[in-house]
């Protein structure tokens, strides 16, 4: 079997606004999720969503920025 060669070229796209502390966050019937997109090509996008399995908004907002600075560090892998 030939060593791959392929590497992660999916980016990662996360627009923050400072003034919405609830950014990339929506309820849905009471559990909190979060979305953001990824561009597996430079033509395409993967809209990304995930339960942060909470119905606490602090601790939505917690969980999303550790999901985002695991991503950031490459500790999470884009893809699903």
């Amino acid at each position: 079997m030939k060593p791959s060669n392929t590497t992660n070229s999916e980016e990662l796209a996360i627009r923050v606004d400072e003034s919405n502390l609830n950014h990339h966050l929506w309820n849905n019937n009471g559990t909190w999720w979060l979305h953001y997109t990824v561009y597996p090509t430079p033509v395409t996008s993967d809209r990304r969503r995930r339960s942060l399995k909470t119905q606490n908004i602090e601790q939505a907002r917690l969980r999303r920025d550790k999901i985002f600075n695991a991503l950031a560090a490459d500790i999470l892998p884009l893809a699903a």
